[in-house]
This record gives C-alpha cells, structure tokens and sequence, in this order.
C-alpha cells in the first residue's frame, strides 16, 4: 500500500475520532434531567443538583478545548510531516536507534506536557477551587508534575530501550518478547503499584486500632478474607473527594480508604466500600481484568509489529529513512478504532462486575449502608446523576448510580 494511502487512512481516523469524541460529550451534556431522583432528594437539594450541572458542563468545555487544542496540532504536525522531519534531522545526528527514538519522543513528550499543565492548572485552581474540591497549593500542584514527569521519562525510557533491543535481535516476531516483557512489567505494576508508586505521591498510613479496625477483623473472619493490608491514604491534601481502591497480588494485597472517605461516612458504610472492595477479589476480578489487559497488550503487540514493518508508513508521515519510532506513532494513530471496541468489551466487562461487587457487599455485609455510602460519595462529588446510556457504553467502567442502587434495592 502506498503512503498516500497510509496517510489518508491516518488522517480519516484522526478526524472521525476527534468528531466522534466531541459529539459524544455533547450528547452527554445534553442528557442532564431537571429532576432530582426521588431516591436522592435527600441528598440533592436545587441549588446543589444545579451547583452538580455546572460543574459538569465546566469541565466538558475545558475537556473540549484540550481535545480541539491537541485535535489541531497534531492535525499540523501531520499534514505537514514534521514527524518525519524531525525522524529524519535525529537520524542525521546519531546512529543510535535508542537516541533518535528517545529524542523523538522526548520532544512531544515535553510539547504535551506545555500544553496540558495550563489546562490541569486552570481544571485544579480554577474549576475545583470554585466548586470547593481543590485542597492543592500552587507548590504541591508543580511538585506533582515534576514527580509525574520524572517517572514518565524514567519508565518509558526503559520500555522505549527495552522495545527497541528487542526489535533489533529479533526483527520478525519480535512482537511476542515485547508481549513478555510488557506483561511481566504489568504484573510487578499490579504486585507493586501500593508499595512503589502510590508512596511518591501520597503518604499511606496503617489503619489504627480502634472500632473501625475491630468491625473489620470480624467481618474478615465472617468472610473468611484476611484484611491485614488496609491503609489510610491522605487524599485531602489535594481534593475533598472520597475514594477507596484496591490494588495487588497474594500477600501484596492492599486496600486504601481516602480519609476524606473516613471523615465523611459512618463506620456500617465504610464497612460496606470495603466490603465491595473485596468483592472485587473474592470474586476474582482482579485477576481476570489482568488476564485480559495481558491478552489486548499482545494484540497491540502484533499489530505494532505489523506498522513497524510497513515502510509506507514511515514515508506517509514525512520520512525519508524508515523508523522504529515512526512505525510506533503510526500504530498509535491506526490503533485507535480497535482500541475503542476493545475499551467498550473492558467497560462492558467492568459494569458487570462492579455490579457483582455490590452484590457481594450486600450479601456479606448490607446493601443499605452500601446505597447510602454511594448516595453520599455522588453528593459529595458533584456526580452526573443522568449520563447519556451511549456514553455510559462507551466510557463508564462503573454503572451510573441510579442503576446500581436499584440493583442493591431489589
């Protein structure tokens, strides 16, 4: 296939995704009810439901300005074939596969990150502020992104070296030990995530004695679950929002409570997140959504392979010497049709079992703690209590609350 095919498919996609996205949240904004539900009138008063709305359609319009921003630039760097430009002028400066790539990615790396660090500025001190979520200072916010930053250029760096060892020995079929390589990095991240990654950025605290922990020894010995990694994450020194996640593997297992999830529910409703939280494992879902995230790397894999080994690509993007950066972008532009089927069958997939989880919780704990824990959580962050149902298929990992409580109340 010639590269004025390439670059035409290129582009077609980049268009169809970005119009594609933008419709999307513009139905979404749409589909907003000036009802309050009946089961949240507790929850939502007027002013708050409206206070809800605004938040929302704030933050759509500086989403749609990131995407109209990144839509264009990249819209340029491609008509007018700077990606192989600048391939080409690394090239002419080193022999290194490693140095030209790195260099490469290096460049649009830091190109990203002077466009999105205005916006996330504007989204935390503005947005967040006037709606009285933001708990970030101005230095926390910069240490953030030079932490980000930092460990971005460090990990990719080591998978981009990785990658390109790999493609140099084994040129055909190079694709399955990248597979390996990227599935053992993605178990140590799953294994580790707790103990490495989240310490950098957030101070983890062992949960104390008292009644909170002695409510959760027994409902562990109910389960017959041991609940000996569970730690308090100080999440409020950036936002007042609650969560709670969990993460690991075996004996790495961990659960975090944010401790504006402490502050703001009862010891019962606690008790019932952290029941849905090791609904989540007990019905295996971590492990299964690892098992699937493992098989769609080693599709990307292949189909990467099958860019890098298409010239015509190298040559669509503006090149003159093909390269294995080039064939890397490539495959990210071509990727993105497949990778919004497979991130519907993931959310798809997610839905099911978040549902699973609450029924877990509801059956091992009780299912009204859980609906008023989640009615709490939905008030306290300002959620969109009627999301478009295209939208949810689309994006939603987790059901809308409505569905989830009436799934809890049946």
């Amino acid at each position: 296939m010639s590269p004025t095919f390439w670059f035409n498919l290129i582009l077609i996609l980049l268009i169809l995704n970005f119009l594609f996205t933008s419709i999307l949240e513009f139905i979404n904004d749409k589909s907003w009810k000036d009802k309050i539900p009946d089961s949240l009138k507790d929850f939502y008063t007027k002013k708050k439901y409206k206070k809800a709305k605004n938040y929302k359609m704030e933050n759509s319009r500086i989403s749609l300005l990131s995407s109209i921003i990144s839509f264009f630039i990249t819209l340029f760097i491609l008509i007018s074939g700077f990606y192989g430009y600048l391939s080409d002028y690394l090239i002419s400066l080193s022999n290194s596969a490693f140095i030209q790539s790195s260099m490469f990615f290096l460049f649009f790396f830091i190109l990203n990150t002077l466009i999105s660090i205005p916006i996330k500025y504007y989204s935390t001190f503005i947005i967040e502020e006037k709606y009285g979520f933001n708990k970030s200072s101005i230095k926390l916010f910069f240490i953030d992104q030079i932490k980000g930053l930092l460990i971005s250029i460090l990990i990719g760096g080591i998978l981009l070296f990785c990658a390109i060892n790999l493609y140099q020995i084994f040129s055909n079929g190079f694709w399955v030990w990248l597979w390996i390589g990227l599935s053992i990095f993605i178990i140590f991240l799953n294994v580790f995530y707790a103990s490495l990654i989240v310490p950098i950025f957030n101070k983890l605290t062992p949960l104390e004695n008292g009644k909170l922990k002695e409510k959760i020894e027994d409902y562990s010995k109910k389960i017959g679950y041991s609940l000996k990694n569970i730690f308090i994450i100080d999440g409020s020194k950036r936002s007042s929002k609650a969560n709670a996640f969990f993460s690991g593997l075996g004996p790495k297992k961990t659960i975090a409570l944010f401790d504006t999830l402490i502050e703001n529910h009862s010891d019962e409703e606690l008790l019932a997140v952290l029941a849905h939280e090791v609904g989540h494992y007990k019905k295996n879902h971590i492990l299964k959504g690892l098992f699937l995230s493992i098989l769609q790397v080693g599709l990307m894999c292949y189909l990467f392979e099958l860019c890098s080994l298409q010239n015509q690509i190298s040559y669509a993007l503006g090149a003159e010497i093909p390269a294995f950066h080039l064939g890397l972008i490539g495959f990210s532009l071509l990727y993105s049709p497949l990778g919004l089927i497979t991130g519907i069958l993931m959310n798809i997939l997610s839905r099911k079992n978040e549902f699973e989880a609450d029924n877990f919780a509801k059956k091992t704990y009780n299912g009204k703690h859980l609906s008023l824990a989640l009615k709490k959580l939905s008030s306290d962050n300002l959620s969109n209590l009627y999301p478009h149902p295209f939208y949810v298929f689309i994006h939603y990992s987790h059901p809308p609350l409505i569905k989830r409580l009436n799934a809890l109340s049946s």
